[in-house]
């Protein structure tokens, strides 16, 4: 039986199967992504930097602070409404380098290519890439390509590595939001994974909705200018959404975080969408946006530079961080009501990124 959402439809319910195999619940940001991380991977490697779940890892080099990350990128289909696996595999990992308060310089990539996989479709990626690159000021140092019979990739899947060196006041973190912080968004919730479920063909209808997929360091640049000490964490809402990144947070720095419903920065067709296929919008990806949690005596002065940045010009007061109950994330309703945003078992968009 489905379980029902705040939005009307149909929530994820626990995957069921065999406890002894991966499942795709397994990779959805939700309860069994952290499971898996914390049962499987941090048990294995240990170490203080992967148990931070932090978007990369500081560095110290030199007399400066650097920053690395890795993501892995397996979207279907690798082409969608406003970009393709190309631009959102390079803008995925500067973006996650810039979270952590970083310029990203240098990126690695490599390729697992599908036997059959048409050159252009390749073409039209790798193009796609060095034109992200170059909006985002870094250069592709180095790579590896690797491939697999037909049937074993759906055509190709990429995995970019990021360095990046922090400066500045800039130093957020997961686990430094404090009680009085305000929750602030760059941008509209929910566009990328909805261009991805456009292209697929599962919404039984045509939707105006292109990805959001871009490169954040100048707006990140931008706070770090005016309101640098006053950010104490910065995240992007990709798989898990802005619902999947709160609770993070809210679990690392042991507070609560309190939304306004009526704040949210949904757009119409993103609504709509998301009514259709029985889904919450706080739960879609995105893949241009940022959440910051600044002091309240920056908070007006880090929204006004947001809205002047041509990436945040939609930029909203969402929320706020208070003492308790500590992890937990709850949403004031239109209704006047309050309702928990928990982390969800299983996985509501599979393969969005």
């Amino acid at each position: 039986m489905m379980a029902s959402s705040s939005w009307g439809g149909p929530a994820c319910p626990v995957p069921a199967g065999a406890g002894d195999r991966i499942q795709l619940g397994h990779g959805s940001g939700g309860r069994m992504t952290l499971a898996l991380l914390k049962e499987h991977f941090f048990r294995a490697f240990g170490g203080q930097k992967l148990e931070l779940m932090a978007d990369g890892a500081v560095l110290p080099w030199q007399g400066q602070e650097l920053v690395i990350s890795t993501d892995s990128f397996v979207v279907t289909p690798v082409e969608f409404p406003g970009g393709n696996i190309g631009d959102l595999a390079v803008n995925g990992t500067v973006n996650d380098i810039a979270m952590m308060g970083a310029e990203p310089r240098h990126l690695s990539a490599a390729f697992i290519l599908e036997e059959g996989l048409p050159l252009a479709v390749l073409d039209r990626v790798v193009a796609s890439m060095a034109k992200a690159a170059e909006r985002a000021g870094v250069t592709i140092v180095a790579g590896d390509t690797k491939v697999v019979e037909k049937g074993k990739a759906d055509g190709l899947f990429v995995t970019t590595t990021g360095v990046g060196v922090r400066w500045g006041k800039l130093s957020p973190a997961p686990h430094q939001a404090r009680p009085g912080d305000v929750v602030l968004v760059s941008g509209p919730l929910g566009r990328h994974g909805m261009a991805v479920m456009a292209a697929r063909g599962n919404l039984g209808m045509w939707i105006d909705v292109e990805s959001d997929t871009a490169p954040l360091w100048s707006l990140v640049e931008a706070l770090g200018r005016r309101v640098g000490d006053s950010v104490h964490v910065l995240r992007d809402p990709t798989r898990g959404g802005l619902a999947g990144v709160l609770n993070e947070v809210a679990a690392a720095s042991r507070v609560g975080v309190r939304l306004e419903e009526g704040a949210l920065p949904v757009p119409e067709a993103v609504r709509a969408a998301c009514e259709v296929l029985g889904l919450d919008p706080l739960y879609v990806a995105c893949e241009g946006v940022l959440v910051a949690f600044v002091t309240p005596d920056a908070a007006s002065e880090a929204l006004e530079v947001l809205r002047t940045h041509p990436l945040g010009r939609e930029a909203a007061r969402v929320g706020e961080v208070v003492e308790g109950p500590p992890g937990m994330v709850t949403l004031r309703t239109g209704f006047g009501g309050t309702r928990v945003v928990d982390l969800l078992p299983g996985s509501l968009l599979p393969r969005i990124c």
